[in-house]
């Protein structure tokens, strides 16, 4: 078991950013569906927990939550729901990693699901039509953010080309159009909420596209804020002190260096001395001729 956890751990910090936002997600739906189902076990439910972990369209309620606009995107309401959702991120995060780097990824996840939330607060607050769902309803999932992430990506590259099943290649812009027109044209239906979301996370890709085509980064607050918040949980290293010492070193053991260096100078100046002798001043090299020269100046 504790090699499972070592190779995912080791897989979560060498993978792309969409593969560790895979990871969350798979992670946070595992947790919440076993509490589910030990509370159950138990004869208890555990939907008021869990919705507080959700985005609730009622402002008042969301007043007393408001962190819920942050982890709504990570919840997911069924095995199929969190499948579908993830198959996007992974097949979309491979194309985003083509012209965007891990951090805006990260940032514009987060910025997609926040836009989705606020158009899903916003209509359903705003329009007669969901008068009577405003109190009741709440949110979960990631699809507003990963529809960020697919309408920027088909924003940088709208001809760039992926194989469809049964269908051949496909451009990207047509992909993103086909999905929001699918979503505009639901959000009278049972789930509005989530079409409403969709759509907000949609603008929110393009809105980042467009700013960085500007020379703007719209997820560079967002990177700011999350990694100054992860610095203040990473371990301390401890500062390495620095001692400055001297070896107690007896005077002969002082001096040894000093007078074996001099009776070497005194060895060399006596060899180049005899080989005047025998050959005379010319007979040295250049090197000789210096040497004795420096010593005759001491």
């Amino acid at each position: 078991m504790e090699e499972i956890w070592n190779d995912l751990k080791i897989k979560f910090r060498q993978g792309s950013m969409y593969v560790r936002l895979i990871y969350i997600n798979v992670a946070v739906f595992v947790i919440t569906t076993l509490v589910e189902v030990a509370l159950n076990l138990f004869g208890k439910t555990s939907a008021e927990a869990i919705s507080w972990l959700q985005l609730p369209a009622w402002l008042d309620r969301f007043l007393t939550q408001p962190w819920s606009l942050l982890t709504y995107m990570f919840m997911h309401a069924g095995m199929l729901h969190i499948a579908l959702n993830m198959l996007w991120l992974y097949w979309f995060g491979q194309l985003f990693m083509m012209c965007f780097t891990e951090k805006q990824m990260r940032g514009l996840y987060l910025l997609g699901g926040i836009m989705g939330g606020l158009f899903f607060m916003g209509a359903l607050n705003l329009f007669p039509l969901y008068a009577d769902k405003v109190y009741t309803a709440q949110m979960v999932g990631a699809s507003a953010s990963i529809l960020a992430i697919v309408s920027a990506t088909a924003y940088r590259m709208p001809d760039y080309r992926v194989n469809l099943m049964f269908i051949g290649p496909v451009k990207l812009k047509y992909i993103a159009l086909v999905v929001i027109v699918l979503d505009m044209m639901q959000i009278t239906d049972a789930n509005a909420g989530g079409h409403i979301a969709h759509l907000g996370g949609a603008f929110a890709g393009v809105l980042f596209g467009a700013a960085l085509k500007d020379g703007r980064d719209l997820t560079a607050w967002f990177n700011w804020l999350l990694d100054a918040v992860t610095d203040l949980f990473k371990p301390r290293r401890p500062r390495m002190k620095v001692h400055h010492y001297k070896e107690n070193i007896s005077p002969r053991q002082s001096e040894a260096p000093a007078g074996n260096t001099k009776r070497k100078t005194d060895e060399e100046i006596d060899r180049i001395l005899d080989k005047v002798k025998r050959n005379g001043y010319d007979g040295l090299t250049d090197e000789e001729k210096r040497r004795l020269f420096d010593a005759s100046r001491r």
